[in-house]
Protein backbone atom coordinates (compact mmCIF):
# COMPACT_ATOMS: atom_id res chain seq x y z
CA UNK A 1 0.00 0.00 0.00
CA UNK A 2 2.73 2.46 0.85
CA UNK A 3 6.45 2.88 1.23
CA UNK A 4 8.17 0.01 3.04
CA UNK A 5 9.70 2.28 5.65
CA UNK A 6 7.69 4.89 7.57
CA UNK A 7 8.42 8.43 6.50
CA UNK A 8 6.06 10.41 8.77
CA UNK A 9 5.26 10.57 12.43
CA UNK A 10 1.51 9.85 12.72
CA UNK A 11 -0.78 12.72 13.68
CA UNK A 12 -4.49 13.12 14.33
CA UNK A 13 -7.13 15.55 15.51
CA UNK A 14 -10.79 14.97 16.47
CA UNK A 15 -13.73 17.33 16.74
CA UNK A 16 -16.94 16.60 18.59
CA UNK A 17 -19.16 19.46 17.52
CA UNK A 18 -19.22 23.26 17.59
CA UNK A 19 -21.88 25.86 18.23
CA UNK A 20 -23.41 28.02 20.92
CA UNK A 21 -21.59 26.31 23.78
CA UNK A 22 -21.37 28.28 27.02
CA UNK A 23 -19.55 27.76 30.28
CA UNK A 24 -22.72 28.61 32.20
CA UNK A 25 -24.69 25.78 30.56
CA UNK A 26 -21.92 23.17 30.59
CA UNK A 27 -21.90 21.68 34.11
CA UNK A 28 -18.70 20.03 35.38
CA UNK A 29 -20.15 16.53 35.20
CA UNK A 30 -21.10 16.87 31.54
CA UNK A 31 -17.76 18.49 30.70
CA UNK A 32 -15.97 15.59 32.38
CA UNK A 33 -17.98 13.07 30.36
CA UNK A 34 -17.09 14.73 27.05
CA UNK A 35 -13.46 15.08 28.10
CA UNK A 36 -13.21 11.40 29.06
CA UNK A 37 -14.79 10.23 25.81
CA UNK A 38 -12.57 12.36 23.59
CA UNK A 39 -9.47 11.37 25.54
CA UNK A 40 -10.31 7.69 25.18
CA UNK A 41 -10.95 7.97 21.44
CA UNK A 42 -7.81 10.05 20.93
CA UNK A 43 -5.63 7.46 22.64
CA UNK A 44 -7.27 4.53 20.88
CA UNK A 45 -6.82 6.09 17.46
CA UNK A 46 -3.25 7.17 18.12
CA UNK A 47 -2.42 3.60 19.14
CA UNK A 48 -3.73 2.33 15.80
CA UNK A 49 -1.64 4.84 13.85
CA UNK A 50 1.52 4.09 15.82
CA UNK A 51 1.03 0.40 15.13
CA UNK A 52 0.77 0.85 11.39
CA UNK A 53 -2.89 1.53 10.67
CA UNK A 54 -3.75 3.46 7.53
CA UNK A 55 -5.06 6.99 7.95
CA UNK A 56 -8.43 5.93 6.55
CA UNK A 57 -8.90 3.00 8.93
CA UNK A 58 -7.83 5.09 11.91
CA UNK A 59 -10.14 8.00 11.09
CA UNK A 60 -13.11 5.67 10.54
CA UNK A 61 -12.29 3.92 13.82
CA UNK A 62 -12.39 7.20 15.76
CA UNK A 63 -15.69 8.30 14.26
CA UNK A 64 -17.23 4.86 14.77
CA UNK A 65 -16.53 5.21 18.49
CA UNK A 66 -18.26 8.59 18.57
CA UNK A 67 -21.23 7.16 16.64
CA UNK A 68 -21.80 4.74 19.52
CA UNK A 69 -21.54 7.50 22.13
CA UNK A 70 -24.82 9.21 23.06
CA UNK A 71 -22.98 12.43 23.90
CA UNK A 72 -22.29 13.25 20.25
CA UNK A 73 -24.66 14.25 17.46
CA UNK A 74 -24.04 11.25 15.22
CA UNK A 75 -25.04 7.60 15.14
CA UNK A 76 -26.76 6.70 18.40
CA UNK A 77 -26.72 10.28 19.67
CA UNK A 78 -28.26 11.83 16.54
CA UNK A 79 -30.77 14.64 16.78
CA UNK A 80 -34.37 14.38 15.49
CA UNK A 81 -36.06 15.96 12.49
CA UNK A 82 -39.28 17.96 12.82
CA UNK A 83 -41.09 14.72 12.09
CA UNK A 84 -39.38 12.95 14.99
CA UNK A 85 -37.21 10.78 12.75
CA UNK A 86 -33.44 10.32 12.57
CA UNK A 87 -31.62 10.85 9.26
CA UNK A 88 -27.84 10.50 9.39
CA UNK A 89 -25.03 11.54 7.06
CA UNK A 90 -21.36 10.62 6.82
CA UNK A 91 -18.36 11.00 4.53
CA UNK A 92 -14.73 10.06 4.02
CA UNK A 93 -11.98 11.42 1.78
CA UNK A 94 -8.31 10.56 1.26
CA UNK A 95 -5.17 11.99 -0.27
CA UNK A 96 -1.41 11.56 0.10
CA UNK A 97 1.94 13.28 -0.16
CA UNK A 98 3.03 10.22 -2.15
CA UNK A 99 2.81 10.25 -5.91
CA UNK A 100 -0.64 9.23 -7.27
CA UNK A 101 -1.08 5.46 -7.20
CA UNK A 102 -4.28 3.67 -8.20
CA UNK A 103 -3.42 0.73 -5.96
CA UNK A 104 -3.70 2.92 -2.85
CA UNK A 105 -7.02 2.63 -1.05
CA UNK A 106 -9.54 5.25 -2.09
CA UNK A 107 -7.26 6.84 -4.67
CA UNK A 108 -9.65 6.18 -7.56
CA UNK A 109 -12.71 7.87 -6.08
CA UNK A 110 -10.99 9.90 -3.32
CA UNK A 111 -14.18 10.92 -1.52
CA UNK A 112 -17.67 9.59 -0.79
CA UNK A 113 -20.71 10.68 1.20
CA UNK A 114 -23.90 8.92 2.27
CA UNK A 115 -27.17 10.77 2.88
CA UNK A 116 -30.41 10.17 4.75
CA UNK A 117 -29.16 6.99 6.39
CA UNK A 118 -31.45 5.19 8.86
CA UNK A 119 -30.80 2.18 11.08
CA UNK A 120 -27.19 1.61 9.96
CA UNK A 121 -25.24 1.47 13.21
CA UNK A 122 -22.15 3.13 11.77
CA UNK A 123 -22.86 5.46 8.85
CA UNK A 124 -19.14 6.27 8.67
CA UNK A 125 -18.40 2.65 7.83
CA UNK A 126 -21.01 2.80 5.09
CA UNK A 127 -19.24 5.87 3.67
CA UNK A 128 -15.94 3.99 3.79
CA UNK A 129 -17.40 1.02 1.91
CA UNK A 130 -18.90 3.37 -0.66
CA UNK A 131 -15.46 4.90 -1.19
CA UNK A 132 -13.57 1.63 -1.57
CA UNK A 133 -16.13 -0.29 -3.64
CA UNK A 134 -15.52 1.61 -6.85
CA UNK A 135 -17.23 -0.52 -9.45
CA UNK A 136 -14.66 0.57 -12.03
CA UNK A 137 -13.49 -1.67 -14.85
CA UNK A 138 -10.18 -3.50 -14.83
CA UNK A 139 -8.89 -4.88 -18.14
CA UNK A 140 -12.38 -4.54 -19.59
CA UNK A 141 -14.00 -6.54 -16.78
CA UNK A 142 -16.36 -4.82 -14.36
CA UNK A 143 -15.39 -5.44 -10.74
CA UNK A 144 -17.79 -7.44 -8.60
CA UNK A 145 -17.54 -5.35 -5.45
CA UNK A 146 -21.10 -4.03 -5.73
CA UNK A 147 -19.92 -0.45 -5.77
CA UNK A 148 -20.01 2.41 -8.25
CA UNK A 149 -18.12 5.57 -9.07
CA UNK A 150 -20.89 7.67 -7.48
CA UNK A 151 -19.49 10.02 -4.84
CA UNK A 152 -22.84 10.52 -3.09
CA UNK A 153 -25.53 7.93 -2.34
CA UNK A 154 -28.80 8.46 -0.48
CA UNK A 155 -31.19 6.30 1.51
CA UNK A 156 -33.08 4.07 1.24
CA UNK A 157 -31.05 2.68 -1.68
CA UNK A 158 -27.74 3.08 0.09
CA UNK A 159 -29.15 1.05 2.99
CA UNK A 160 -29.77 -1.83 0.59
CA UNK A 161 -26.10 -1.66 -0.32
CA UNK A 162 -25.22 -1.60 3.37
CA UNK A 163 -27.06 -4.90 3.85
CA UNK A 164 -25.37 -6.40 0.80
CA UNK A 165 -22.01 -5.31 2.19
CA UNK A 166 -22.67 -6.88 5.58
CA UNK A 167 -22.85 -3.75 7.72
CA UNK A 168 -24.60 -3.83 11.07
CA UNK A 169 -28.16 -2.52 11.47
CA UNK A 170 -30.00 -1.46 14.62
CA UNK A 171 -33.72 -0.84 15.28
CA UNK A 172 -35.17 2.64 15.79
CA UNK A 173 -35.19 2.09 19.56
CA UNK A 174 -31.41 1.77 19.62
CA UNK A 175 -31.00 5.28 18.21
CA UNK A 176 -33.51 6.87 20.59
CA UNK A 177 -32.01 8.91 23.42
CA UNK A 178 -34.11 10.84 25.92
CA UNK A 179 -31.82 13.90 25.88
CA UNK A 180 -32.13 14.32 22.13
CA UNK A 181 -35.87 13.75 22.24
CA UNK A 182 -36.23 16.43 24.91
CA UNK A 183 -34.20 18.79 22.72
CA UNK A 184 -36.55 18.01 19.85
CA UNK A 185 -39.65 18.80 21.90
CA UNK A 186 -38.19 22.00 23.39
CA UNK A 187 -37.13 23.12 19.93
CA UNK A 188 -40.65 22.66 18.57
CA UNK A 189 -41.91 24.80 21.44
CA UNK A 190 -39.27 27.46 20.91
CA UNK A 191 -37.74 26.91 24.34
CA UNK A 192 -34.06 27.51 25.13
CA UNK A 193 -31.74 24.63 25.91
CA UNK A 194 -30.78 24.35 29.59
CA UNK A 195 -27.48 22.55 28.96
CA UNK A 196 -24.83 22.54 26.24
CA UNK A 197 -25.02 19.21 24.44
CA UNK A 198 -22.85 18.75 21.36
CA UNK A 199 -24.84 19.98 18.37
CA UNK A 200 -22.51 19.81 15.43
CA UNK A 201 -20.86 17.21 13.27
CA UNK A 202 -18.09 14.95 14.59
CA UNK A 203 -14.97 14.18 12.64
CA UNK A 204 -11.40 12.98 12.61
CA UNK A 205 -8.39 13.79 10.42
CA UNK A 206 -5.40 11.42 10.43
CA UNK A 207 -1.91 11.35 8.94
CA UNK A 208 -0.35 7.89 8.84
CA UNK A 209 3.29 6.75 8.76
CA UNK A 210 3.48 6.82 4.96
CA UNK A 211 2.16 10.33 4.38
CA UNK A 212 -1.45 9.36 3.65
CA UNK A 213 -4.17 11.70 4.92
CA UNK A 214 -7.81 10.82 5.59
CA UNK A 215 -10.81 12.70 6.90
CA UNK A 216 -13.94 11.01 8.29
CA UNK A 217 -17.05 13.01 9.25
CA UNK A 218 -20.48 11.98 10.61
CA UNK A 219 -23.61 13.75 11.85
CA UNK A 220 -27.26 13.54 12.72
CA UNK A 221 -27.73 17.01 11.24
CA UNK A 222 -29.49 20.01 12.71
CA UNK A 223 -31.99 19.63 15.53
CA UNK A 224 -35.49 19.76 14.00
CA UNK A 225 -34.24 19.94 10.45
CA UNK A 226 -36.82 19.24 7.77
CA UNK A 227 -36.99 15.59 6.67
CA UNK A 228 -34.91 15.12 3.53
CA UNK A 229 -32.56 17.99 4.30
CA UNK A 230 -29.01 17.42 3.01
CA UNK A 231 -26.22 19.11 4.90
CA UNK A 232 -22.55 19.80 4.41
CA UNK A 233 -21.32 16.55 5.97
CA UNK A 234 -21.86 14.32 2.90
CA UNK A 235 -21.13 17.11 0.39
CA UNK A 236 -17.61 17.20 -1.03
CA UNK A 237 -15.98 20.58 -0.56
CA UNK A 238 -18.48 21.87 1.99
CA UNK A 239 -18.02 19.95 5.24
CA UNK A 240 -14.91 17.98 4.34
CA UNK A 241 -12.06 17.95 1.86
CA UNK A 242 -8.68 16.35 1.16
CA UNK A 243 -6.29 17.41 -1.57
CA UNK A 244 -2.66 17.14 -2.67
CA UNK A 245 -0.68 19.06 -5.26
CA UNK A 246 2.87 19.57 -6.49
CA UNK A 247 4.74 22.82 -6.16
CA UNK A 248 8.03 23.86 -7.72
CA UNK A 249 9.82 25.92 -5.13
CA UNK A 250 13.25 27.36 -4.52
CA UNK A 251 14.92 26.96 -1.16
CA UNK A 252 13.83 30.44 -0.13
CA UNK A 253 10.25 29.78 -1.31
CA UNK A 254 10.17 26.69 0.88
CA UNK A 255 11.39 28.78 3.77
CA UNK A 256 8.83 31.50 3.13
CA UNK A 257 5.99 28.98 3.05
CA UNK A 258 6.48 28.25 6.73
CA UNK A 259 6.04 31.93 7.64
CA UNK A 260 8.65 31.83 10.36
CA UNK A 261 10.68 34.81 9.12
CA UNK A 262 11.09 36.14 12.65
CA UNK A 263 14.58 37.59 12.56
CA UNK A 264 16.54 40.17 10.63
CA UNK A 265 19.03 37.42 9.80
CA UNK A 266 16.19 35.45 8.23
CA UNK A 267 15.20 38.28 5.94
CA UNK A 268 18.82 38.81 4.90
CA UNK A 269 19.32 35.10 4.24
CA UNK A 270 16.17 35.00 2.10
CA UNK A 271 17.30 38.01 0.03
CA UNK A 272 20.72 36.49 -0.47
CA UNK A 273 19.19 33.28 -1.74
CA UNK A 274 17.07 35.11 -4.31
CA UNK A 275 19.96 37.33 -5.51
CA UNK A 276 22.82 34.84 -5.22
CA UNK A 277 23.65 34.92 -8.90
CA UNK A 278 23.82 38.72 -8.92
CA UNK A 279 25.91 39.26 -5.79
CA UNK A 280 29.69 39.26 -5.52
CA UNK A 281 31.20 36.06 -4.08
CA UNK A 282 31.79 37.45 -0.59
CA UNK A 283 28.02 38.07 -0.17
CA UNK A 284 26.85 34.73 -1.48
CA UNK A 285 25.53 31.89 0.65
CA UNK A 286 28.41 30.36 2.61
CA UNK A 287 26.52 27.40 4.05
CA UNK A 288 24.07 24.92 2.52
CA UNK A 289 20.54 26.38 2.61
CA UNK A 290 18.09 24.41 4.72
CA UNK A 291 14.67 23.19 3.70
CA UNK A 292 12.09 24.34 6.26
CA UNK A 293 10.11 21.31 7.39
CA UNK A 294 6.77 22.01 9.05
CA UNK A 295 7.20 23.06 12.66
CA UNK A 296 4.71 22.49 15.48
CA UNK A 297 1.78 24.91 15.42
CA UNK A 298 2.63 27.99 17.42
CA UNK A 299 6.40 27.30 17.39
CA UNK A 300 7.98 30.53 18.68
CA UNK A 301 11.46 30.24 17.24
CA UNK A 302 13.05 31.20 13.96
CA UNK A 303 13.83 28.49 11.47
CA UNK A 304 17.20 30.03 10.69
CA UNK A 305 18.67 29.13 14.07
CA UNK A 306 18.75 25.38 13.40
CA UNK A 307 19.94 23.32 10.47
CA UNK A 308 17.28 21.12 8.88
CA UNK A 309 17.95 17.38 8.48
CA UNK A 310 16.93 17.79 4.84
CA UNK A 311 20.10 19.02 3.19
CA UNK A 312 19.67 20.69 -0.20
CA UNK A 313 22.75 20.88 -2.41
CA UNK A 314 21.70 23.85 -4.54
CA UNK A 315 19.21 26.68 -4.87
CA UNK A 316 17.63 25.30 -8.02
CA UNK A 317 13.84 24.86 -8.01
CA UNK A 318 12.69 21.60 -6.44
CA UNK A 319 9.41 19.75 -6.43
CA UNK A 320 7.49 19.45 -3.17
CA UNK A 321 4.18 17.67 -2.79
CA UNK A 322 1.76 19.25 -0.30
CA UNK A 323 -1.33 17.58 1.11
CA UNK A 324 -4.14 18.74 3.38
CA UNK A 325 -7.31 17.26 4.88
CA UNK A 326 -10.01 19.18 6.77
CA UNK A 327 -13.32 18.50 8.51
CA UNK A 328 -15.93 21.07 9.49
CA UNK A 329 -18.57 21.26 12.20
CA UNK A 330 -21.28 23.81 12.90
CA UNK A 331 -24.11 25.31 10.88
CA UNK A 332 -24.03 23.07 7.82
CA UNK A 333 -26.10 25.32 5.58
CA UNK A 334 -23.47 28.05 5.96
CA UNK A 335 -20.67 25.58 5.15
CA UNK A 336 -22.59 24.69 1.99
CA UNK A 337 -23.07 28.31 0.92
CA UNK A 338 -19.37 29.11 1.02
CA UNK A 339 -18.03 25.64 0.12
CA UNK A 340 -16.04 26.06 3.32
CA UNK A 341 -13.70 23.08 3.26
CA UNK A 342 -12.63 23.41 -0.37
CA UNK A 343 -12.38 27.18 -0.01
CA UNK A 344 -9.81 26.77 2.76
CA UNK A 345 -7.81 24.39 0.59
CA UNK A 346 -8.03 26.69 -2.44
CA UNK A 347 -6.85 29.67 -0.41
CA UNK A 348 -3.71 27.74 0.45
CA UNK A 349 -3.14 26.28 -3.00
CA UNK A 350 -3.95 29.17 -5.33
CA UNK A 351 -3.34 32.38 -3.39
CA UNK A 352 -0.46 34.67 -4.23
CA UNK A 353 2.80 33.78 -2.46
CA UNK A 354 2.74 34.84 1.18
CA UNK A 355 -1.02 35.44 1.37
CA UNK A 356 -2.03 32.12 2.94
CA UNK A 357 1.16 30.21 3.53
CA UNK A 358 -0.09 27.60 5.98
CA UNK A 359 -3.30 25.64 6.40
CA UNK A 360 -3.76 27.38 9.74
CA UNK A 361 -3.94 30.74 7.94
CA UNK A 362 -6.57 29.45 5.52
CA UNK A 363 -8.68 27.75 8.19
CA UNK A 364 -8.73 30.95 10.25
CA UNK A 365 -9.72 32.97 7.18
CA UNK A 366 -12.74 30.71 6.67
CA UNK A 367 -13.79 29.53 10.13
CA UNK A 368 -12.06 31.87 12.56
CA UNK A 369 -13.61 34.98 14.14
CA UNK A 370 -14.65 37.41 11.41
CA UNK A 371 -13.91 34.85 8.70
CA UNK A 372 -15.84 33.83 5.61
CA UNK A 373 -18.37 31.70 7.50
CA UNK A 374 -19.23 34.51 9.90
CA UNK A 375 -19.50 37.07 7.09
CA UNK A 376 -21.85 34.77 5.19
CA UNK A 377 -24.47 35.17 7.94
CA UNK A 378 -24.67 38.95 7.52
CA UNK A 379 -27.13 40.54 9.92
CA UNK A 380 -28.35 37.10 10.99
CA UNK A 381 -25.06 36.48 12.81
CA UNK A 382 -25.70 35.55 16.46
CA UNK A 383 -29.45 35.55 15.75
CA UNK A 384 -30.14 32.28 13.93
CA UNK A 385 -26.93 30.30 14.48
CA UNK A 386 -25.97 30.78 10.84
CA UNK A 387 -22.28 31.06 10.10
CA UNK A 388 -21.22 29.44 13.36
CA UNK A 389 -18.74 26.61 13.27
CA UNK A 390 -15.16 25.49 13.11
CA UNK A 391 -12.69 23.48 11.05
CA UNK A 392 -9.95 21.02 12.01
CA UNK A 393 -7.23 19.74 9.70
CA UNK A 394 -3.75 18.43 9.08
CA UNK A 395 -1.20 19.55 6.49
CA UNK A 396 1.90 17.65 5.42
CA UNK A 397 4.46 17.87 2.67
CA UNK A 398 7.15 15.73 1.09
CA UNK A 399 10.83 16.48 1.19
CA UNK A 400 12.28 18.28 -1.84
CA UNK A 401 13.29 16.04 -4.71
CA UNK A 402 16.94 16.97 -4.12
CA UNK A 403 17.00 15.74 -0.53
CA UNK A 404 20.21 13.82 0.15
CA UNK A 405 19.60 12.75 3.76
CA UNK A 406 16.54 11.73 5.69
CA UNK A 407 17.53 10.75 9.19
CA UNK A 408 14.24 11.33 11.01
CA UNK A 409 10.52 11.11 10.43
CA UNK A 410 8.81 14.08 8.86
CA UNK A 411 5.92 15.72 10.67
CA UNK A 412 2.54 17.08 9.76
CA UNK A 413 0.89 20.03 11.43
CA UNK A 414 -2.45 19.84 13.22
CA UNK A 415 -4.62 22.98 12.94
CA UNK A 416 -8.03 24.17 14.09
CA UNK A 417 -10.07 27.32 14.53
CA UNK A 418 -13.70 28.30 15.18
CA UNK A 419 -15.91 31.36 15.48
CA UNK A 420 -18.63 30.01 17.79
CA UNK A 421 -18.96 29.76 21.55
CA UNK A 422 -16.93 26.57 21.56
CA UNK A 423 -15.74 23.55 19.62
CA UNK A 424 -14.93 20.18 21.16
CA UNK A 425 -11.52 19.10 19.90
CA UNK A 426 -8.76 16.71 20.88
CA UNK A 427 -5.25 16.28 19.50
CA UNK A 428 -1.66 15.61 20.52
CA UNK A 429 0.99 18.30 20.34
CA UNK A 430 4.70 18.44 21.09
CA UNK A 431 6.52 21.00 23.19
CA UNK A 432 9.94 22.44 22.31
CA UNK A 433 11.65 19.44 23.93
CA UNK A 434 9.74 16.95 21.78
CA UNK A 435 7.53 15.77 24.62
CA UNK A 436 3.95 14.93 23.64
CA UNK A 437 0.88 16.08 25.50
CA UNK A 438 -2.82 15.57 24.96
CA UNK A 439 -4.94 18.65 24.32
CA UNK A 440 -8.69 18.32 24.91
CA UNK A 441 -10.65 21.55 24.90
CA UNK A 442 -14.05 23.04 24.16
CA UNK A 443 -13.45 26.79 24.61
CA UNK A 444 -10.43 28.89 23.66
CA UNK A 445 -9.42 29.02 27.30
CA UNK A 446 -9.31 26.12 29.75
CA UNK A 447 -12.64 25.03 31.15
CA UNK A 448 -11.52 25.26 34.79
Amino acid sequence: MAAEQPTFKPALILHGGAGNLKRATLPPGLYAAYHASLQSYLRSTQSLLINGSSALDAAVHAVSLMEDDELFNCGRGSVFTTAGTIEMEASVMVTSVQEPDETREGSVKRGAGVIGVRNVRHPIQLARESLLRTGHTVDGQRSSDGGSMHSQLAGPHVETLARDWGLEFKPDEWFFTQRRWDEHVRGLRGEAEPISMSQGTVGCVCLDQWGNLAVATSTGGLTNKLPGRIGDTPTLGAGFWAEAWDEMVSDSASVRSSRYLTSVEGVIEEAKSWLADCLPPFLRETRPPAYAALLPHGHPGTIFEKQSPYQVPSSKPQQVRRAIAVSGTGNGDSFLRVAAARTAAAMLRFSAPGRYSTLADAVTAVAGPGGELQRSAGRRWKVTGEGEGGIIGIEAESAPTTTISHDRLRRGRVVSDFNSGGMWRAYIEEDDDGKEKEVIMVFREDYQ
